[in-house]
Order: C-alpha cells, then sequence, then structure tokens
C-alpha cells in the first residue's frame, strides 16, 4: 500500500512533465535571469579568490569542486591545470549542442558563459588586473539579471491573461456539454458542426501564435547592450592602444559567438558603435580624462537604455494582446461554444417537431 501510494504522486508528476514537455503551450521557459545570475555568482567568487592573492588555475579547481559540478567550471579547471588557454575551454563547453531529436539545446546560462569567456580572453590577452575586470563584469551581469527579471514580471499578467482567454473557446464547449446539449456530437458528427470545429482550432492556433510571437518579440532582452564597450575598457585597463584593444575585443566575440548581439549585430549598429567610440575617445583627448572610466560610463548608459526599452515593450504587449484576442480568440469562442450550442438546439427542437 505505501508503495502504491508513493508510486501514485510520482507517476503523476511524471505525466504532467511529459504532457508539458509535448505540447507547447505548456511548456516552461527558461530562466534566462537564473542562468545570468548563476554565472555572475561565480564570476564574484572568482574575482575573490584571484584578490585574495590564489592563481587562476587553483581558484578555477577550487571553484568547481565545490558544489554541484558545472561542466563548465570543471573543463575551465582542466584547462587551466593543463596551462592551455580558459577562455577556448568555455566556448567548448558552454556552446549550443544537437538534442537527439536534432533540436538545438540552449542552456540558460549559455549567454552569461559567452560573457565571461570573452572577458577573461580579452583580460588575458591585454594583461588587464583581472580582479577589477571581473568585480565589473559581475555587477554587469546582476545588472542584466535584474532587467530579466523585471521583464518578465511586467509580462506575467499579460501572459497570464492570453492563456485564459485562449482557453475560453473550450470552456464554453465543455460548459454546453454540462448544460445537456449534445455540443461534442455536433462538432464531430455535423457536417456544419465539423466545419466549425476545423476553423475554432485553426483561429486558437492562429491565436496561440500571434500572442507567443508578441510575447517573445516583447521579453527580447538586448544582452549585448554595452558589452563591446565593457570589453573595450577591459583591454585598455591593461594599457592596450585602442587599436589593439578593438582587435582583441573582435576576436573576443567572435570566438564566444557574441558577434551578432548587442552592438555588432549587423554592420549599421557596429558602425554608430565605432563612432560612439570615436566620440569618446576626442572627448577624452580634449579633456584629459580617463578613457577607460568614460567608457565604462558608455556601457552603463547603453545597458539603462536596454532596460528602458524592455521594460516598455512589456508595458505595450497587455494593450498588442487585445489584436490576436479580438481577431482570433472572440471568433473561435463563438465557432466552438455558441455555434454548436445553437445548432444542438435547432436540431434538436426541429427533430422534436417531426
Amino acid at each position: 500500500m505505501i508503495g502504491s501510494s508513493t508510486a501514485g504522486p510520482g507517476m503523476i508528476g511524471r505525466a504532467i512533465a511529459f504532457v508539458r514537455s509535448r505540447v507547447p503551450m505548456l511548456r516552461k521557459a527558461p530562466d534566462a535571469a537564473a542562468g545570468v545570475d548563476h554565472v555572475a555568482g561565480v564570476v564574484e567568487r572568482l574575482a575573490v579568490l584571484l584578490s585574495a592573492g590564489v592563481p587562476a588555475p587553483t581558484a578555477w579547481r577550487h571553484l568547481s569542486e565545490a558544489g554541484e559540478a558545472d561542466p563548465v567550471l570543471v573543463a575551465a579547471a582542466d584547462a587551466g591545470g593543463r596551462g592551455e588557454p580558459v577562455a577556448t575551454a568555455i566556448a567548448t563547453v558552454a556552446a549550443p549542442t544537437t538534442a537527439s531529436g536534432g533540436g538545438v539545446v540552449v542552456r540558460p546560462e549559455a549567454a552569461g558563459w559567452a560573457v565571461l569567456g570573452a572577458a577573461w580572453q580579452v583580460a588575458s590577452e591585454s594583461g588587464a588586473p583581472l580582479t577589477t575586470s571581473l568585480r565589473d563584469l559581475a555587477g554587469a551581469m546582476r545588472d542584466e539579471a535584474q532587467v530579466r527579471r523585471e521583464v518578465r514580471t511586467s509580462l506575467a499578467g499579460p501572459a497570464a491573461s492570453a492563456r485564459l482567454v485562449l482557453a475560453l473557446p473550450l470552456v464554453a464547449l465543455g460548459f454546453g456539454s454540462v448544460l445537456g446539449f449534445d455540443t461534442a456530437g455536433v462538432l464531430f458528427g455535423n457536417p456544419i458542426g465539423i466545419a466549425c470545429l476545423a476553423l475554432g482550432l485553426g483561429f486558437l492556433w492562429i491565436a496561440f501564435r500571434w500572442s507567443r510571437a508578441l510575447a517573445a518579440r516583447a521579453a527580447d532582452f538586448d544582452e549585448g547592450a554595452g558589452l563591446e564597450l565593457e570589453l573595450l575598457a577591459i583591454g585598455m585597463a591593461g594599457g592596450a592602444s585602442v587599436e589593439r584593444a578593438r582587435a582583441v575585443v573582435a576576436a573576443a566575440l567572435a570566438e564566444h559567438g557574441l558577434a551578432g548581439h548587442g552592438v555588432a549585430d549587423d554592420g549599421r549598429r557596429r558602425a554608430a558603435a565605432s563612432a560612439r567610440l570615436d566620440e569618446i575617445v576626442r572627448l577624452a583627448e580634449r579633456a584629459g580624462a580617463p578613457l577607460v572610466e568614460l567608457l565604462r560610463a558608455e556601457a552603463h548608459r547603453g545597458r539603462r537604455i536596454a532596460r528602458t526599452d524592455a521594460a516598455t515593450r512589456g508595458a505595450a504587449l497587455g494593450v498588442r494582446l487585445m489584436l490576436p484576442l479580438g481577431l482570433c480568440v472572440l471568433p473561435a469562442f463563438v465557432l466552438l461554444g455558441v455555434a454548436p450550442l445553437l445548432i444542438s438546439v435547432v436540431t434538436g427542437t426541429l427533430g422534436g417537431a417531426a
């Protein structure tokens, strides 16, 4: 009895997990904020160990042995122990993999590992002080995680409303059956009902895809905002020239798959970032101000702009979701809930009269 009672909830949980994995509407999206936060914690601990005088290979080994072993940390520790580039090991292990079904599997913390690998590569090649660079990087990643949480919070209400409204046609179908009307029989046994079923499910599918696309566009966060300028500041903190820092940063972004994010996602934005950098360099030369601090200030400004844009898209999502709900869900409600009920009433009345 005890075995059966304990097996029941476990089987139910596995069944729910199986259904969620197969139904896109029920599938839980990975928490990108938690992934970035995880990497930020690793960066902070790494900075503390290095500031305490622990050699970098030993620090990576301590982190890989603490708590749950992360494959990226293990690979970095192994590479550091053999004297191989740590950044290359991070890029290899954190890269997207191909699942058995042919899909691409991307870890929620992949973007954070890529940023850490790029920063480590820039600091190593330019001779920048790793402790200061890592502390700045951890702060930037904490800010990004907080922005992602705020965006997710702002999207929670509209997304829940969309899921609730999408379920209304099915609720209406069940409600008609509870009242004693043969709505299911009409939908599956009557030619007009079959047409209503096909059109209603089509409208529901369009509404689901449309709502999901709107939510994804609203949740899209420019994770590379200010990244190139932050890496340039790290490179120049080691004494590298502007041209040398640019070359090192470009190579690091390309190696870690970040060349398509943020300031480097197309030629126009790259040109804008280059012009902004030239302006900062001229300002530093005229005013005699530290260029590294100006670059970091501009990177902070880019992240603030990305944060505001994300919050604005989240606030506007509630209004934009009215389009698929009004144009698709309402007709689906009529086709799946109201029309079968009316057909059932009419056919019942005519059958009784005959």
